[in-house]
């Protein structure tokens, strides 16, 4: 052969590999909303950034007559490219050749694009549209997800791993993503379940769809699998490309920072004005990251899910940060069972790649009930606080409101190490809200009064004049300084270049043991 036949067979092979599953499966795709694992790419990374590896890869098998359908690819488009100039790793599962099912060369092309990113120090990022594992080669298949699960494990507080299931991922496939720091759905065209809806009917003989069992909205606000729901493929890959302008290439460096933007000035002006004085009247809690944080910065993760909790990255002064806040507008901001798992989850990820923490506290205590206390609050709860304990990075916090009980204790508090405590003048540290602790302390005077009700009005003045503000507190050295909320900005600005460099050690130990 020529050489110029040999180029050109080259560039024929590679037009081949380009072509997946064939035009019809192509057009099946795109039929049900879906865009093909390279139209994926293009819209992720920067443009002309890709470099394909692994392009002429084909299955091993002759089982079933596999021996005679061979594409190349094998199911999977790995390679390397750049978003927003950083360098990251990724995989996108191609649906049009074997319904993107995973094979022992597809689960290699995978493994060798996520040994290079931990060799290499850079995010991997893997697009999820799959059937599962290849059936006709069984075990293999099966050793094929047990290799990646295990890289997972290995890359995780390593470096940043995000998912994107894009169309189904069922049986164990799921256990890929659910490894990762953050995994996107897509509404009405992706879905996770561990068994399907025929399994579910055949053992417990419920009647559910698919969306019902694992789709987006699901996952997105009842079970928290997803930490992000999107309307469509398109939106889903420039919201990654978001997510990442906030995160370190790995846990070596330090979250990146840009130049700061003002936050809007009528946002920032209500912050003195914003936080209602009776106690039990609500306010939006995202009004005062607004106010405090750079303009249009906060992006919200877990957003439908456990609502009485905000967790999201933002900026300050142009450095990248993660928010941890009590949400006043949902169950009065108190801490159950999910916001307690949310919040823990979020906090190590920032912890585990450098990003500082800021915690806006409003929170009446943890959310009593049954459900809550069967349900394992206690463990639960402590994972949160265990979060908080371990995290090294720098960790400030702003009390606006209520900080009662156990849950003033865990979020954040200056007991656990928390670098810079400030509280507005609005705040009540206290053991628990001024008319439980009334009715505790002055029981015995309030029955023997000849105007109960009078009694316990007075008894409540007297201990909010003594105990519900937050000067007490600060007497004790247990926050730093009582602030206009108009000047939290700036502290928080100033707080932050002090603790740029700090350093703070942890016991030397194989590794914690997190209450699962």
């Amino acid at each position: 052969m020529e050489r110029k036949e040999k180029n050109q067979n080259l560039l024929h092979l590679r037009e081949l590999s380009k072509e997946g599953g064939g035009k019809e499966r192509i057009e099946k795709q795109h039929d049900k909303g879906k865009l093909t694992a390279r139209e994926r790419i293009n819209i992720l990374v920067d443009r002309d950034s890709f470099v394909e590896i692994d392009t002429f890869v084909t299955h091993r098998s002759s089982a079933f007559g596999l021996d005679k359908q061979k594409i190349p690819g094998d199911g999977v488009v790995t390679g390397f490219a750049k978003i927003e100039g950083g360098p990251i790793y990724l995989f996108s599962q191609d649906f049009t050749v074997f319904g993107g099912s995973l094979s022992e060369t597809h689960a290699q092309k995978i493994c060798k694009v996520m040994d290079l990113a931990l060799k290499n120090g850079v995010p991997v990022i893997g697009l999820n549209d799959s059937g599962g594992a290849r059936i006709q080669e069984g075990v293999d298949s099966l050793g094929g997800y047990a290799e990646v699960f295990w890289r997972n494990s290995m890359a995780s507080g390593v470096v940043p791993q995000i998912s994107a299931v894009m169309g189904p991922c069922a049986g164990g496939a799921v256990y890929s993503p659910a490894l990762t720091d953050f995994i996107y759905m897509v509404k009405n065209s992706s879905y996770m379940f561990v068994t399907g809806p025929n399994v579910v009917k055949t053992v417990t003989h419920e009647e559910v769809t698919s969306e019902e069992l694992g789709g987006a909205t699901t996952h997105g606000s009842k079970s928290g699998v997803a930490h992000f729901t999107m309307d469509n493929d398109a939106v889903c890959l420039q919201s990654i490309r978001k997510l990442l302008s906030y995160l370190p290439q790995n846990c070596e460096e330090k979250a990146p920072t840009i130049k700061s933007v003002e936050p809007n000035k009528a946002k920032a002006d209500s912050l003195d004005n914003l936080v209602p004085l009776n106690a039990n009247k609500p306010y939006d809690i995202k009004d005062v990251i607004d106010g405090v944080m750079d303009q249009n910065s906060f992006y919200e993760v877990h957003e439908h899910y456990a609502d009485n909790l905000v967790v999201g990255f933002a900026r300050l002064d142009g450095r990248s940060v993660g928010i941890v806040a009590n949400q006043p507008l949902a169950l009065a901001g108190v801490l159950d069972i999910d916001a307690s798992l949310k919040g823990a989850r979020f906090v190590r990820f920032c912890d585990a790649f450098n990003i500082p923490l800021i915690v806006f506290e409003d929170v009446p205590g943890f959310l009593p009930g049954t459900d809550q206390e069967w349900g394992g609050i206690i463990k639960h709860g402590a994972k949160l606080l265990y979060a908080f304990c371990e995290a090294t990075v720098p960790k400030m916090t702003v009390i606006t409101r209520k900080a009662y009980g156990g849950a003033y204790d865990v979020m954040n508090s200056k007991h656990i190490r928390a670098d810079y405590n400030v509280a507005w003048p609005t705040a009540e540290i206290a053991v628990m809200g001024t008319k439980g602790a009334v009715e505790i302390i002055f029981r015995k005077e309030i029955e023997k009064a000849e105007n109960s009700e009078k009694k316990q009005k007075e008894l409540e003045d007297s201990y909010k004049d003594e105990f519900a503000h937050p000067y007490k507190a600060a007497e004790r050295g247990f926050i730093d300084d009582v602030i206009l909320p108009s000047e939290t900005r700036e502290r928080l600005i100033k707080a932050f270049e002090l603790c740029q460099n700090k350093v703070d050690r942890v016991p030397k130990r194989k590794h914690d043991n997190l209450p699962l």
